[in-house]
């Protein structure tokens, strides 16, 4: 049951009348959801109320009658292979490689960066022929530019920082998989706290994991970048939902509080290749905007980028894509001025 600070749930999303999209039995069972009716609207800006009619069709059919508009900032929402990497924090991630292997101990090394991590990452340029000093644990001078060299040279986003992309390609990132927690898929028909169905990746209440260490208070949306899942909390603390999570490849959700600021009930990707379905929006970039949304299809042909299965996983170039199912609740839960808390 929702507390008292928790409104009722309806079970649908609000809907734009301007333009309706059933989300056909295709779109969710291919996903392994068991829901269907999901109202989804090809504009990309904010939901507003309309007294207009429009046909219910399809997600494909949109190709043929819909061409979507962008009306935030002019920029793209971030989903796809955008081949860079952000700014990172120097979070412990607590995980070594499954071989033994060092690694970088943290999401990202920088200048400045001090420690172990450092200490494994040098030995590492050194092994691949781009640095020659001492292994020191600390990431100075002549690190920085070993390390520039080496992402120019192997055509990565050069940015100076180790992070995920650098560290993999180095060999000497953690093993992602120790992070995820897989919970027991719920038994059929089960629900959250609010009382909706929750999907195979999906727990709620004592049997969802421990909310991440100083991830906030009061209402809210926490989404842990080590562990690919997201919680959705209640005022007085419960964990009304719990769920997987396939988020950026990248790492460019940045850690600390955001706040909700735009939905769009369709939406597409930077490359305008991809549809976006239930698209909650909390952190702008440089290059577009990051935020939740229902694993996306492809624009040429609607087939899913990814399966139910893959969620846990960094698929995506920015965003937190969810099975519909989840994504039908974040649509409830998350509304604009919504905390949204990155760990």
């Amino acid at each position: 049951m929702a507390g008292p600070s928790e409104p009722p749930y309806s079970g649908a999303p609000p809907t734009d009348p301007r333009r309706k999209l059933l989300l056909s039995a295709g779109l969710v069972g291919v996903l392994g959801a068991a829901a269907v009716g999901i109202v989804a609207t090809s504009d990309a800006g904010d939901s507003e109320a309309a007294d207009t009619t429009a046909a219910t069709t399809t997600i494909a059919a949109v190709v043929e009658s819909v061409a979507p508009t962008t009306t935030i900032a002019d920029l793209p929402d971030l989903d796809g292979d955008i081949g860079q990497n952000e700014a990172e924090t120097d979070d412990d991630l607590d995980a070594g490689r499954a071989d033994g292997g060092c690694t970088i101990g943290a999401l990202s090394v920088r200048y400045g960066s001090e420690g172990d991590g450092v200490a494994c990452l040098q030995d590492a340029l050194r092994a691949e022929g781009f640095y020659d000093g001492e292994s020191d644990g600390y990431f100075g001078d002549s690190t920085l530019a070993a390390v520039e060299a080496y992402q120019t040279d192997n055509d990565l986003f050069v940015d100076g920082v180790v992070g995920r992309e650098s560290a993999i390609d180095l060999d000497i990132w953690p093993d992602e998989e120790s992070l995820v927690v897989h919970t027991p898929p719920p038994a059929p028909g089960a629900t959250d706290l609010w009382g909706v169905e929750l999907s195979p990746v999906a727990s709620a209440g004592d049997d969802a994991p421990p909310l991440p260490e100083n991830s906030g208070s009061g209402r809210r949306v926490v989404y842990d970048r080590a562990g690919q899942r997201a919680w959705a909390v209640s005022e007085n603390g419960e964990i009304i939902r719990s769920w997987l999570v396939a988020g950026s490849k990248y790492s460019n959700e940045m850690p600390g509080t955001h706040t909700v600021y735009s939905r769009s009930e369709m939406s597409t990707a930077w490359n305008g290749q991809a549809w976006l379905p239930l698209m909650i929006r909390y952190q702008k970039t440089d290059i577009g905007h990051i935020g939740f949304h229902g694993i996306p299809r492809h624009v040429s042909d609607n087939s899913p980028y990814m399966t139910t299965d893959e969620l846990g996983t960094r698929l995506s170039g920015g965003c937190q894509r969810q099975h519909m199912l989840d994504a039908q609740f974040m649509w409830g839960f998350a509304t604009i001025g919504t905390t949204v808390v990155v760990t």
